[in-house]
């Protein structure tokens, strides 16, 4: 069973990342910085937010984003600069840029990052000690990065490498979506582009899988036999045990080809097939 632990928020989404190789490497000195490995399986690192904190959080290299709550935004004076998307994702505030993020003794200037309380983030919190974000994609890819499980550090070694604004790719493949439907309507987003169904789960929600909120007409997941109210367990062979979870084990479907859903639906568990259709 090919487990999914990474956060990633929205990867299903789409990284269009023009992620060049070319910019020159610097020789700036490597930095060791220590981690803390969770009993989830993440690892957690101290972080600086404009010389404010340092705030535990979740340093995933699945994660496309670097998320910071809104506490974590308050107090580092983030709030008044936040940047409304174009398209609120799981109840984001807004987008922002932070000047200076440390990790450890790494520095990182003008990191783009979202603020938003995080379901999934506050369980891990609520379970686990305060959680106050993730770290991601626009810190790590400035380096190349080297994990040493038995001291518990890792090593960050700056590459030369700027990162691309994921957050405004993400907008505007979103934003050419909802305008580049049939007849000027919406196109439907994320996990419902490709199966046609809506997934939910409340953040107390402990048990496997995560609950089927809507199903589209004739879409992929209504041919299949999926009904609103099936608790998705698994898709294609991997956890679907939150919607981040979902999102990430649609984005391994290709279009075209089908897999199996196992659902859950009172008290049967059942193996369905389904044949995603082709998204933005």
């Amino acid at each position: 069973m090919k487990r999914i632990t990474t956060l990633a928020v929205a990867l299903v989404l789409g990284l269009a990342l023009a992620c060049r190789a070319d910019e020159a490497p610097t020789k700036t000195k490597a930095v060791v910085v220590p981690f803390e490995q969770l009993k989830s399986g993440h690892m957690a690192v101290m972080v600086k937010v404009e010389g404010k904190g340092p705030y535990r959080l979740i340093f995933d290299t699945g994660a496309p984003i670097t998320l910071i709550n809104n506490k974590v935004a308050k107090e580092a004076g983030l709030l008044k600069d936040a940047k409304k998307p174009a398209f609120s994702l799981f109840g984001t505030v807004g987008d922002v840029k932070i000047k200076k993020l440390e990790v450890g003794d790494a520095v990182a200037e003008d990191v783009s990052a979202i603020i938003m309380d995080h379901p999934t983030v506050s369980a891990i919190s609520d379970k686990l000690g305060p959680i106050e974000g993730i770290v991601g994609f626009p810190f790590f890819a400035r380096y190349k990065m080297t994990l040493n499980y038995k001291d518990k550090t890792m090593t960050l070694e700056p590459n030369g490498f700027k990162p691309p604004d994921v957050l405004q790719s993400m907008q505007a493949a979103l934003m050419a979506s909802l305008l580049g439907g049939s007849n000027d309507k919406p196109v439907i987003l994320t996990s419902e582009a490709q199966f046609g169904m809506t997934v939910t789960k409340e953040s107390r929600d402990e048990e496997p899988g995560v609950t089927v909120k809507a199903v589209a007409p004739n879409g992929p997941a209504a041919k299949a036999g999926v009904q609103e109210g099936d608790r998705l367990l698994t898709l294609d062979d991997r956890w679907t045990d939150s919607v981040n979870d979902t999102y990430t084990a649609a984005s391994f479907v290709k279009p075209g080809t089908t897999v199996v859903l196992k659902v859950s639906r009172k008290g049967k568990t059942m193996e369905l097939k389904a044949t995603p259709g082709k998204g933005w």
